[in-house]
């Protein structure tokens, strides 16, 4: 691995809890939960009746054209409103760039499910010569990294990485790689995730991994806790400004922290389930701390993936344990924003690296609220009800996905 160091220069969030990085944050510290009775569809019929949804966006704001937004399934409107986000937040605009050394890598684990879901039932009602040409290029889960290129003239390395809820640490490890090996100065990476639809919600609801806490809805998402009954699904994007370190400085721009390691690791275990003793999770997690030249003593802080699932809170719990030792539990600060923003899937990553880089620059850690029962598995400090003003140099985000796929990253302050 080269010595080329990447620094973080830019961040965009839209999440059910805010739809700008200072919302979202001052959400998070505040314990304020988004989940709602959804409202984009009737979820009479569903057993999950509940959700994180992104309140009040509107797209057209972010794109020149009107049509280009309605030519765009939600989960690509809301990576364009983040990408865009994330770019103005860096300044890179003002300072000039070789678009052959800018690279976008934003992700989506299932795309433009809304758009099929519509366009199929025009299919069945009016049949194939109505269904919309654009249906394809709306659906796919690489066309909000293209769409994002072509708004900016991007012609570095541009490709989505698809992993389920493991998908935006991947599209942003692969990126951090890619300008570690001299492939490309910059990138916007990150994911996005608009999934909660019909089929999505019946879906996972068939699998029984939702939460059907409806009476309750902001106390449903309860990561670590032994009255967890699964997760509550969310949606949005977080997409970041990834840049090699010294061309970040050389044009002055304002840097959040170092984007310093990047782990990788398969299960080979289960189709939805993680490994029992959380040794693919483990492992990730060595690799990051290992690209990133710490120790697990040095990490201040780590951002779970920590979904509000039985086997999946336990077996995250394991594998912290395994890497870290005593250290777990003997200073090591964990938890859960998804106790907050639901789990927004292939997006998650995205905005919990951006709660990671918060956490460094204010030093104040987040909590996991309605942590009120904690199972006697689950026996670290997560932090729980209320957040925490902690000195926070290194972080950790965790996120596991459907197939066995890890993706663990590691931010520290820039010394």
């Amino acid at each position: 691995m080269s010595e080329r160091r990447v620094a973080i220069t830019g961040i965009g969030v839209l999440s059910p809890v805010g739809s700008d990085l200072d919302s979202f944050w001052g959400s998070l510290v505040e314990g304020r939960s988004g989940i709602r009775r959804i409202e984009g569809i009737d979820p009479t019929a569903f057993a999950c009746q509940i959700g994180g949804e992104v309140q009040g966006f509107d797209p057209k704001p972010f794109y020149n054209n009107p049509k280009d937004a309605r030519r765009t399934d939600r989960y690509g409107q809301l990576a364009m409103a983040a990408a865009k986000m994330a770019y103005s937040d860096s300044g890179i605009g003002d300072s000039g760039y070789d678009p052959y050394r800018f690279g976008c890598m934003v992700g989506s684990g299932i795309g433009g499910l809304t758009t099929l879901e519509t366009q199929h039932q025009i299919y069945l009602d009016r049949g194939p010569d109505r269904v919309s040409p654009f249906i394809i290029p709306m659906m796919i889960p690489n066309i909000a990294s293209g769409l994002i290129s072509m708004e900016y003239g991007l012609c570095g390395p541009n490709m989505s990485i698809v992993t389920a809820c493991a998908t935006a640490n991947n599209n942003i490890g692969e990126a951090w790689r890619m300008i570690k090996f001299g492939d490309a100065d910059i990138f916007l990476a990150g994911g996005a995730e608009a999934s909660m639809s019909a089929m999505g919600l019946a879906g996972f609801a068939s699998m029984r991994a939702l939460s059907t806490r409806n009476d309750e809805p902001e106390r449903a998402s309860r990561p670590f806790d032994r009255d967890r009954d699964g997760f509550v699904m969310g949606e949005g994007a977080g997409v970041v400004v990834i840049e090699e370190l010294e061309h970040a400085r050389a044009r002055g721009a304002e840097i959040y922290c170092e984007l310093a390691g990047y782990g990788v690791s398969a299960d080979a275990h289960h189709m939805t389930s993680p490994h029992p003793d959380g040794q693919g999770a483990s492992h990730c997690m060595d690799m990051a701390m290992g690209h990133a030249g710490v120790d697990a003593t040095d990490v201040d802080y780590i951002n779970a993936h920590g979904t509000s699932t039985g086997l999946g809170d336990v077996c995250e719990t394991k594998a912290i344990k395994r890497s870290f030792g005593d250290y777990a539990k003997d200073g090591l600060l964990v938890s859960s924003t998804k106790s907050m923003t639901g789990h927004l899937l292939g997006a998650a990553g995205g905005i919990e690296l951006a709660a990671c880089v918060k956490a460094i620059q204010t030093g104040v850690v987040p909590p996991t609220i309605n942590l009120d029962n904690p199972d006697p598995e689950c026996d670290l400090d997560y932090v729980a009800h209320q957040a925490r003003e902690a000195k926070v140099d290194v972080a950790v985000s965790n996120s596991f996905g459907f197939g066995g796929h890890n993706a663990t990253l590691v931010v520290k302050r820039l010394a």
